[in-house]
């Protein structure tokens, strides 16, 4: 008889895709301007057009206006539960992946207390006083390091099933002037993780995450409209692109193969490369590095599935997002069966990047 192994296995999924659809036609109107307060030369008609040729987006999700990321990440864990067919106060812990908290329409400042872990334990009603439940700020892979986090738990033995969440609401804290503000979405997704007796290894099989903070710290952080019109005392995301493309493209492949090599796993083993969708270009150009690490030319054309073009850069909800919807086969071409290898990678604020190598069990 084989020895049995501890996995940490993904039991159920669930996501919440806000109704508001945002086409990039409805920049048209905007006033954009640089960095330095000057307005843009440009039509917007060829600022939106060269915007989707790098991006590849087309349009993406709003959340309404009387929803906050708290409200989408407990919609995201009702069903992630419901798939998962269990009760939620048996959950040992809920991690909730954010990075502005609750952010309403009507003023836009940032609302972090208490945490969205505990509005979410709240709505889901779950009394159990040992349910812990605590946010995660860590730029967009949060809900990446959130199952790394989960992983230590369960394979300690201190817990037996954990809730990850990751939302946001970043449509809440752009800058209406600055054309980066058409990357941005909102969404949340949510998966259950479990602790299971298995006859091989399935679930996450290794993982890495670096945090470089020398130079790199502001590439992504809060500062004033680029509109000097606009109140100077708001603050708004901003992003050093072509930094930002630059460290992603020398990190994140490297790291992928770096965690690879840790689980002993070929790259010819990888079914599935699930990617923070924040860029299509930048995505793809990961994808090719890291197949050129191998010496390989030839990439799978199913190997990365995208869903950027609709549904925008949602920060951490777009990679449990990507992974329910491929779960659950409703995104066209793609499915995940028992056995197959599957890498999740993300890139962001900090700068942070991370990679978790997953067995389907």
């Amino acid at each position: 008889m084989s020895a049995h192994t501890l996995s940490t296995v993904i039991t159920g999924s669930g996501r919440y895709i806000p109704s508001q659809v945002v086409s990039n036609d409805d920049f048209l109107q905007h006033v954009f301007y640089d960095v330095s307060g000057k307005q843009l030369p440009n039509d917007n008609q060829v600022i939106i057009q060269k915007f989707k040729q790098i991006t590849g987006i087309q349009e993406r999700r709003y959340a309404t206006q009387d929803m906050v990321a708290s409200d989408m990440g407990f919609l995201a864990a009702q069903e992630a539960i419901k798939n998962a067919g269990i009760d939620p106060e048996t959950l040992d812990y809920i991690i909730v992946a954010h990075n502005f908290g609750d952010v309403k329409a009507v003023h836009r400042r940032v609302d972090m207390m208490p945490p969205l872990a505990s509005r979410i334990k709240h709505k889901l009603q779950i009394a159990n006083p040992y349910t812990v439940a605590y946010d995660l700020p860590f730029g967009c892979p949060g809900w990446l390091q959130g199952m790394i986090q989960a992983h230590y738990y369960l394979q300690s033995g201190d817990a037996k099933r954990i809730l990850v969440i990751g939302t946001e609401t970043l449509s809440r804290v752009v800058d209406a002037h600055d054309r980066d503000s058409m990357i941005y979405s909102d969404g949340a997704g949510a998966v259950v993780l479990e602790a299971r007796s298995l006859e091989d290894k399935f679930g996450v099989l290794q993982h890495l995450t670096v945090s470089d903070t020398l130079t790199q710290t502001f590439w992504l952080h809060s500062s004033p409209s680029y509109n000097p019109a606009v109140p100077q005392e708001d603050l708004f995301i901003k992003m050093d692109g072509r930094k930002i493309y630059e460290y992603a493209l020398k990190t994140v492949p490297q790291l992928i193969k770096d965690c690879l090599d840790k689980a002993q796993l070929p790259l010819s083993a990888i079914k599935k490369v699930l990617i923070h969708q924040a860029n299509e270009k930048m995505d793809e150009a990961m994808l090719e590095r890291l197949f050129k690490l191998y010496g390989e030319e030839n990439i799978p054309a199913d190997i990365m599935p995208m869903t950027i073009s609709t549904l925008g850069n949602n920060s951490v909800a777009t990679l449990p997002v990507l992974y329910d919807m491929v779960a659950r086969g409703e995104l066209a071409g793609h499915a995940l069966n028992s056995g197959d290898a599957v890498v999740f990678a993300s890139v962001g604020a900090g700068m942070n990047a991370n990679v978790v190598v997953y067995r389907i069990p």
